[in-house]
């Protein structure tokens, strides 16, 4: 918009301390004349002020301004706190609303910034007011606007304008929320034991003192719910068993407040990696050989493991005179191990044991029923498992999921190379152990073995084969329990690196991991994980038939079911969104499994209350107002103040009127030329000499 002012200014022709010092003789000149009433005097005065004046120079100029328009910037937060208690339509009224009335503001541009939901550091609303400002020129600045619940996680301690804050909030004064705020969780738990969760609601905007007991619900991965009574702000202890390996999910919940803003932030979600203890193994070695070492090395190398190790260095049967406290620092403890202890042991090892009258049948039958019952047991054997005295003869062959050939069919000494079978490719155990089977653009380079037993399987699966195509490596569940059998006692040949070597301690430990019941290595199993915002469920299985379909619950109770997508190594994928906070669950028909999904933005739901307090400050000190526009509260009208004067009244906010201009074109015309100077000083100066000479 272009205008037009008028001024007078003066352009003296001498310096001005020059002009000074010529009023100051002026003065001293007239001073006399004045002092004695002289005639003429006062006229003699106006020649002077006539003669300064043509000096001094007056002009009339005329500018013609070229006046921007002031800007006003509305900050909008679009956060996810602004979604609860009806905010979201009342932000986007007022929006609607202001726009409208700041388009009929003269010489007022409004431009607006939104404060988007993401990240996990709460509301930046004040960054998103940083990048309005950048492009203002604050000499044109009007104010802000700021259209929030007050809930903001960027508060600055001071805002550089010169222009006044004004803060809208959708809701109302006294909102009230409840809150359950976990303190401490610990991030792992031993199976089998406890852990203690500490955490405490607190009830916001409510006086201490005045809170009522409530119920709090405590459900681990789906089961049944508990419940406990407690008192708002008090911290509590909530215990909660691990019963299983693996990740527990874990939600609490408290009971809604009447009155309160959202129950959005009454549950949290914790989740617990169930891991065992200490396990127990005992490694019981048959006659000393090659590979005797390989298992003790294997166990003895996991911090996990408490290893009880003994080798059976001659059998009772043979006398060759050796001083027994030369074959033993301690005689063989077979009562307290096989009877009394045996259910302290996780794990037991038989390494080339044959039973030569050292074990009776009882406690053959203790170790076969400690494994029904949920014990392991791992057995590598060599030719000792073909003969009379062979374990798979004794009760503990019951377990085995194999026997070997009977006469002499059972032994086969030539060279193999070990290879993972069709269902070893899908078992966790075997898959993805590079180098055992040839490819087409790779040839197996697993080292060969020389010996293995033949065998007859009863059960389990066939994870390995060798020679001819032979059951190498079975794995089988027995009762509540698991078996592995190995049918070569030459896998040490590996860890010496003979003929290129293989995967020795890879595949001996998830062999060990498997048998004691890692989760990772469940060849039948259903998981579920949440990461970045999505919901995976795999199912691994063995079976080569299609999966069943995916029912998928989400914490709102929504069920959805989804044909799942085939993968390589017996699983089968599903990923759906999964944006909402809770408890997912997905099912296969037979296994569930449950994931935890934690809000996408935690300080967004650590208080739900509209609260102008976090910009109290800021408010006050630009000189701006805030206002409740929420539950009927009128949107203020908006008004252009001066600067320097209010910017908030009674049902009004102000903008400050800026007045930001560029001068386009200056015109000076002399008010007192120099022809008209000397006229009018001549004609004064003899006035006064006419005066003085009567």
């Amino acid at each position: 918009m272009t205008r037009s002012l008028s001024s007078i200014d003066l352009a003296p022709i001498l310096p001005p301390w020059l002009l000074a010092a010529l009023a100051l003789l002026a003065a001293l000149a007239l001073l006399p004349a004045l002092l004695r009433r002289a005639r003429g005097a006062w006229w003699r005065a106006l020649a002077f002020l006539l003669l300064l004046g043509a000096v001094a120079n007056p002009r009339l100029v005329q500018q013609t301004r070229e006046v921007r328009p002031d800007i006003a910037l509305l900050a909008v937060d679009n956060s996810a706190s602004t979604t609860v208690a009806g905010r979201e339509a009342a932000i986007a009224a007022a929006r609607v609303a202001i726009e409208a009335r700041a388009g009929r503001l003269p010489d007022l541009e409004l431009r607006t910034v939104v404060a988007e939901e993401g990240g996990s550091q709460g509301t930046r609303l004040f960054a998103a007011i940083e990048r309005g400002l950048n492009d203002i020129p604050r000499a044109r600045l009007a104010g802000v606007i700021a259209l929030t619940d007050g809930q903001v996680h960027d508060v600055p301690r001071n805002l550089a304008i010169e222009a006044p804050l004004h803060v809208l909030l959708p809701g109302r004064a006294g909102e009230v929320d409840r809150r359950l705020r976990v303190i401490e969780a610990p991030g792992f738990g031993i199976v089998g034991r406890g852990v203690e969760l500490r955490l405490v609601v607190e009830d916001l905007g409510i006086a201490p003192g005045n809170a009522a007991p409530l119920r709090l619900t405590i459900r681990r991965d789906g089961a049944a719910p508990r419940t406990e009574s407690v008192l708002p702000g008090r911290e509590q202890r909530i215990a909660v068993p691990i019963e299983r390996g693996g990740p527990s999910v874990i939600e609490i919940t408290a009971e809604e407040r009447p009155g309160e803003v959202s129950t959005l932030n009454n549950t949290a979600i914790v989740t617990v990696n169930g891991v065992r203890d200490r396990l127990r193994v005992l490694l019981v070695s048959g006659e000393p050989h090659a590979g005797e070492r390989t298992w003790r090395r294997l166990l003895k190398a996991d911090p996990n493991v408490d290893l009880v190790h003994f080798t059976i260095l001659r059998p009772p049967e043979k006398d060759d005179l050796t001083p027994l406290n030369e074959l033993a620092l301690i005689a063989f403890p077979v009562r307290e191990l096989f009877q009394q202890k045996l259910r302290e042991f996780d794990l037991i090892v038989f390494d080339r044991f044959s039973n030569r009258g050292i074990l009776p049948p009882q406690y053959l039958r203790n170790i076969a029923e400690h494994v029904r019952q949920g014990g392991a047991l791992l057995m590598s054997v060599g030719p000792e498992f073909t003969g009379r005295e062979s374990l798979a003869n004794t009760p503990l062959g019951a377990v085995l999921p194999a026997r070997p050939l009977p006469g002499g069919q059972a032994l086969l000494e030539a060279p193999f190379r070990a290879q993972v079978s069709e269902t070893g490719l899908r078992h966790p155990v075997t898959e993805g152990l590079t180098g055992a089977n040839a490819t087409a653009v790779a040839a197996a380079s697993w080292g060969r073995w020389y010996r293995m037993l033949r065998a007859e399987p009863r059960g389990g699966a066939t994870v390995m084969n060798g020679a001819d195509g032979n059951p190498l490596l079975l794995l089988d569940r027995v009762g509540e329990g698991r078996v592995a059998l190995l049918l070569s006692d030459q896998i040490w040949l590996w860890s010496r690196g003979h003929d290129g070597g293989g995967p020795q301690a890879e595949l001996l430990r998830r062999i060990a991991h498997w048998l004691m019941r890692e989760p990772e290595l469940e060849e039948e199993d259903l998981t579920a994980a949440i990461a970045q915002g999505r919901l995976t469920v795999t199912r691994r299985s063995l079976a080569d038939a299609p999966p069943p379909g995916i029912a998928v619950t989400a914490p709102d109770g929504t069920v959805t079911r989804h044909a799942p997508d085939r993968r390589e190594g017996g699983r089968a994928v599903v990923e759906v969104p999964a944006t909402r906070a809770g408890v997912w669950s997905a099912t296969d028909g037979t296994r569930t499994a449950f994931a935890a999904a934690e809000a996408s933005n935690p300080p967004e739901i650590a208080d739900l209350r509209a609260d102008p307090a976090r910009l109290a400050a800021l408010v006050s000190a630009s000189g701006g107002a805030a206002r409740w526009i929420g539950d009927g509260g009128a949107l203020p009208d908006l008004r252009r103040v001066a600067a320097g004067r209010d910017a908030a009244g009674p049902g009004w906010l102000g903008l400050v009127r800026r007045e930001d201009h560029t001068v386009t074109g200056i015109a000076a015309l002399p008010l007192l030329p120099p022809w008209l100077a000397l006229l009018l000083v001549l004609g004064v100066a003899v006035v006064a000499w006419r005066r003085e000479g009567r």
